[in-house]
């Protein structure tokens, strides 16, 4: 009895994940045509439009690849955290203070290593291959 409460809470907690996966999906894709109609609307792409619509690109990369592979890579969203960051500070620049531009170019920089980092761990320490993923 056991076992079958254990297969089907794992199918069940699938169904969640995937279901969840689309509703990212889809919000993702509501978030960018609404960007696009914004930059209509203006009448005019702002760097700042552009790196918006990147890092929803760059969601839905993730999405992609966490429903292809059933693996999230840890770099990911650690790109989406460098790419907001930086649109953080070209849009606000001027009304930061000098403390606050260092804490976000500093913040910038240890996410840029961390990826370097977790980089090099794979290709110099990759995990051994299991029996059971194979």
């Amino acid at each position: 009895m056991g076992k079958r409460y254990i297969q089907y809470g794992s199918k069940s907690i699938k169904a969640v994940e995937h279901f969840v996966l689309f509703i990212i999906a889809i919000a993702t894709i509501v978030a960018i045509g609404q960007e696009i109609y914004h930059i209509f609307e203006v009448g005019k792409v702002a760097l700042a439009d552009l790196l918006l619509l990147f890092i929803y690109l760059e969601v839905l990369a993730m999405v992609a690849n966490y429903a292809e592979s059933g693996k999230l890579p840890v770099r990911m969203p650690l790109y989406i955290a460098i790419v907001a960051l930086a649109r953080y500070l070209i849009l606000d620049m001027k009304a930061m203070d000098d403390w606050r531009i260092l804490a976000i170019s500093v913040s910038t920089l240890i996410l840029a290593s961390t990826v370097i980092v977790i980089r090099w761990g794979q290709l110099k320490l990759p995990y051994p291959k299991s029996e059971d993923h194979q």
